[in-house]
Order: structure tokens, then sequence, then C-alpha cells
């Protein structure tokens, strides 16, 4: 059976405009897929450990092919098991709104924590990096207040949201990526009924 991870990377539960888009894309998607397993994941509900230096440490030891100590052990198993969560989905869904051109601090923390050596990614000493994860498929659902494709930018701001979403999972392999943007959420002349139609296009997606 088809799993599917749901990434909120919204602080504002049912409030977020993006989370609802998303939910609107998903119900459809569950239609359609009758034995489609769904695993959500709030980063803001979600108990992330910082990437300290017993972890960074371990990260290197990983890439320069050196031993563990204890600590680091036991801080790489923690990162481990939060990144096979990720790893064991067939899909990825996105929610996600735009702060400050880019994406949510915990969402970057999370990324952080998962995207790590011999997990989701290699290195090449001659070629570079090449991406572990196979036969996945991406789907970011992006809001903004005032940024959108067709506004003036950086006026209304710069897109370092989608450009950083796809640079990573392109690098950890995953390359079949899709995208439902509802921009610019505020600066609208309708912005409920922008909302619905938002909703409604998400669905027709799923």
């Amino acid at each position: 059976m088809p799993k599917l991870l749901f990434i909120k990377a919204s602080p504002r539960t049912s409030a977020s405009r993006s989370v609802a888009v998303a939910q609107a894309y998903l119900a459809a998607l569950r239609s359609k897929t009758g034995d489609l397993i769904v695993d959500e994941l709030d980063l803001w509900a979600e108990n992330l450990p910082q990437f300290d230096g017993d972890r960074a440490n371990a990260k290197l030891a990983i890439i320069t092919q050196q031993a563990h100590s204890a600590s680091q052990k036991t801080a790489w198993d923690e990162v481990t098991a939060i990144a096979n969560r990720f790893i064991a989905a067939d899909r990825y869904l996105f929610a996600i709104p735009m702060w400050n051109g880019g994406i949510p601090y915990r969402l970057k923390q999370y990324i952080d924590i998962i995207h790590q050596p011999g997990l989701m990614f290699g290195l090449d000493p001659a070629k570079g990096y090449f991406g572990l994860l196979q036969n996945k498929k991406a789907t970011l659902v992006l809001t903004s207040g005032a940024f959108s494709r067709s506004a003036a930018s950086p006026a209304f701001g710069i897109d370092h949201q989608s450009t950083y979403m796809r640079a990573w999972l392109n690098q950890a392999g995953v390359t079949e990526i899709d995208e439902i943007r509802y921009q610019p959420t505020l600066l609208t002349a309708d912005p409920e009924g922008d909302f619905a139609m938002a909703k409604a296009a998400a669905a027709a997606k799923g």
C-alpha cells in the first residue's frame, strides 16, 4: 500500500491557508487511492532535536568513514530514526508558507536533521552529491502573503521557497515534484473567494 507523509510547516493550525489547501488536495487523492496510508507530521508539535555538536560531528564521521564515539552514536541513532520516517514514505505532501522569502525555520531544522550521508545522499569526491531516494514523488503546497510569480520582484518578495525545496529534494533523489501555489493570499481583491478557488484547484489535482 502506498504511504504518504504529510508535512505541515505552518504553526497556524486550523488558520493555516497552506495546510487547508494541502488538505483539499489530500482529500481528493484519498478518494482516488483507497489504500493510501497517510502519516501526518506537524513540525510544530514534533519534538525535533537540535542539530548540535555531537550530531554534526557524527555526520562528519560518516562522510570521512570514521567510527562514532558513544555520544555520537546515541545522537546519530536519533537522527536515523527521524530520517527513516521520511525515507519510509512513497509520496510527500508539504504545506509551506513563505517566511521572509524562504521556508519556516522549523522546516529547515527538520531538513537539517534528516538530510544525512548514507541515509538520503552520498558524496562522490569526483562527481559530487547523489541522491539515495528512488521512485518518490513530492507535492509542494506553497503560499505567500504578497509574493506571486506575476508580481514585481524583489518589491513583493523573492522566491527562495520553491527553489530551496526543489534543490534539496533533487539532491536527495526526488525529481518528480509538482507544485500547488496559492499566491498571494493577502494582496488580492477577494481573499476569501481566491482561497476557495485555491482549494478547489488543489482538489482537482488530487
